[in-house]
């Protein structure tokens, strides 16, 4: 019985622990303007796009032009786009980097440092790139594939991010609200 008791207490904790995160609490670097942002106060307007991205995964740069024109069509209609990125440090000469590629790319977009991978960990992302949509509330109303081709824009032929963005604008609940995800497994530490 008090193997029993014990065990069910020790379950409890990690699952009360588990919990104890929330997203009001993560707080990351922007690597373009080197200010804290708390990713919660982020959702806004319309709703918040977060790209989990690395500079390491060639499927994110399949996608880079797609993204860009994911911003132009839909910040103006009250979203926000921001990379996330789990796989570099708070290093100066990452955050450089960084900085550098919005620069180059053209991507105009806040670049967050997820050094500790909290809000990786919180998505329970897995690879990159992967999508999460917050609405109001900051509720994930759809997670996943940005659309079913990484390789070839050209033989898109289901884009499930425009769509769940249309969704929202429409207020309705997008669907599906969840898609697979395909590209690199993001490295954990």
């Amino acid at each position: 019985m008090q193997k029993l008791s014990l065990t069910i207490l020790i379950l409890f904790s990690l699952a009360f622990g588990l919990s104890a995160q929330s997203l009001e609490t993560i707080i990351l670097t922007d690597a373009v303007t080197g200010k804290q942002v708390n990713v919660a106060s982020q959702v806004k307007g319309k709703g918040l796009i977060l790209v989990f991205h690395s500079l390491g995964c060639p499927f994110a740069k399949m996608y880079e032009k797609r993204l860009i024109a994911l911003r132009s069509k839909y910040q103006n209609q009250g979203f926000t786009f921001m990379l996330v990125n789990p796989e570099v440090s708070q290093k100066p000469e990452d955050q450089t980097a960084l900085r550098s590629y919005i620069d180059q790319s053209d991507m105009n977009m806040s670049y967050l440092v997820d050094e500790n991978q909290e809000l990786t960990k919180f998505f329970k992302i897995t690879k990159i790139p992967e999508v999460i949509l917050l609405t109001s509330g900051a509720e994930v109303s759809y997670r996943g594939a940005l659309d079913n081709n990484p390789q070839a824009e050209s033989a898109v032929s289901s884009k499930y991010l425009d769509k769940a963005l249309d969704s929202i604008l429409k207020g309705e609940a997008p669907t599906p609200s969840q898609v697979r995800a395909v590209g690199c497994n993001v490295r954990t530490y």
